[in-house]
């Protein structure tokens, strides 16, 4: 790929768009069995280059939590060749029937689904979603143009580098997966300004890197937001389920965006409930940001200040407050969420139907880990994210999303009168 400019990539992936769209669903699904070969081919070759992104990660000091996204290992590889199998075998959404009827003058209406053309991503050290959004593209039709971030630089480069080689060994045309990192910032203004050559941009990683898609982009963009998550320990939630819930909720994986952030208990429950779950979050090297309340039930504990409420960890910290009613946890979620993920524990079934008619986050849950906002675990495959915007699509994002619809009519001669 030696193009001197973005705009020659946006052109050669709208062009081949047009190969992508006419694929059957067999093709679509052999060309992701040469993908996910190659991959497992190439690890020696990809976890090198990730080393490199690694070291130049840890000298520019970018933390912990993006480390950890950046990171690919032989596990995670193999993880990117299963994933890209799991959406080879999904349903191809491409032509599904969404709706139709026959107008009074006979003509047969149908809506059917069908592919974008070209999807763009912008999203930041996450080598995975290089390989997880160009098998959704495919997959759904789609050509697709990618932008990676500098800190993930030489892994991305490996990763494009291999999926166009095995769509090519595949029979389809290499340019139907596109990046645009080389081109650094340049590249980004392209893809959000690429009015007739991008059908849609999905922006993935912080909230400031979000925000700047949305006002920036002159193209349709699917929000994915940050995830400053919930959960709300009601009077009646059970020991067990509070301590396990919260700590998968936080530890199984602190630097993703469905991971818990601020856990909310109600006050006469908070004698019985902190000490027990601060606990197991502390024995899990968790630090805790609690109000004056919180405090006084467990030590070493960081007063909570109005950052804290507002902020996206992504690491081992979380916020802990006390409230006084479901009334005043609801309230606290309206102020503070970015309508990604709030879970309630409770046992009472009227503040539980309450608490999901009332929050308005994309994922709503009951008794149950924030962990699961998420595209495999919803039996999508690979996700493309989480949107928390209420237009297109909402929540985790898979194979249907990546489509749109046209009407097809069909008639015998029928004019207007």
């Amino acid at each position: 790929m030696t193009d001197q400019t973005p705009q020659v990539r946006l052109e050669r992936a709208k062009e081949a768009s047009r190969a992508t769209a006419a694929l059957t669903s067999d093709d679509k699904a052999r060309v992701l069995e040469s993908i996910a070969v190659s991959l497992l081919d190439a690890a020696p070759r990809i976890i090198e280059a990730n080393g490199r992104d690694i070291a130049r990660g840890r000298e520019d000091g970018i933390g912990e939590s993006l480390i950890d996204r950046l990171r690919l290992d032989d596990k995670r590889v193999a993880a990117l060749a299963a994933a890209v199998r799991e959406v080879a075998a999904l349903a191809d959404p491409v032509g599904r029937v969404v709706g139709g009827h026959r107008m009074p003058n006979g003509v047969a209406l149908e809506q059917v689904r069908v592919p974008f053309g070209v999807v763009g991503a912008i999203y930041e050290a996450r080598p995975n979603v290089t390989v997880d959004i160009a098998a959704l593209a495919l997959r759904s039709g789609n050509a697709v143009v990618l932008r990676g971030g500098s800190a993930a630089r030489d892994s991305n480069t490996v990763l494009v580098d291999v999926m166009r080689r095995a769509v090519q060994n595949a029979g389809l045309t290499p340019e139907a997966i596109q990046t645009v990192d080389d081109f650094g910032r340049d590249g980004a203004k392209a893809l959000m300004h690429g009015r007739g050559f991008i059908d849609v941009l999905i922006p993935r990683g912080s909230a400031g890197l979000i925000e700047a898609v949305v006002a920036e982009s002159t193209v349709p963009v699917i929000e994915t937001g940050a995830g400053n998550v919930h959960i709300f320990l009601d009077e009646t939630a059970p020991d067990v389920w509070a301590s396990d819930i919260v700590v998968n909720a936080k530890v199984q994986r602190p630097s993703v965006c469905n991971a818990v952030e601020t856990v909310l208990v109600h006050r006469q429950a908070a004698p019985r409930l902190i000490p027990l779950v601060a606990s197991a979050l502390q024995s899990e090297g968790v630090a805790i940001h609690g109000d004056d309340m919180v405090a006084g039930l467990v030590s070493n504990v960081i007063p909570a200040v109005e950052e804290d409420w507002e902020t996206e960890y992504l690491s081992l910290d979380i916020a802990m407050k006390v409230v006084d009613s479901l009334e005043e946890a609801l309230d606290h979620i309206r102020r503070y969420s970015t309508g990604h993920t709030e879970s309630i524990i409770t046992t009472d079934s009227r503040n539980a139907e309450r608490f999901l008619a009332e929050v308005d986050s994309a994922v709503v849950m009951v008794n149950t880990s924030t962990r699961f906002t998420d595209g495999g675990e919803f039996g999508f495959g690979a996700e493309v994210g989480i949107s928390t915007q209420k237009l297109h699509a909402r929540g985790p994002m898979g194979l249907s999303e990546l489509t749109s619809t046209k009407w097809l009519a069909r008639g015998s001669g029928q004019t207007r009168g």
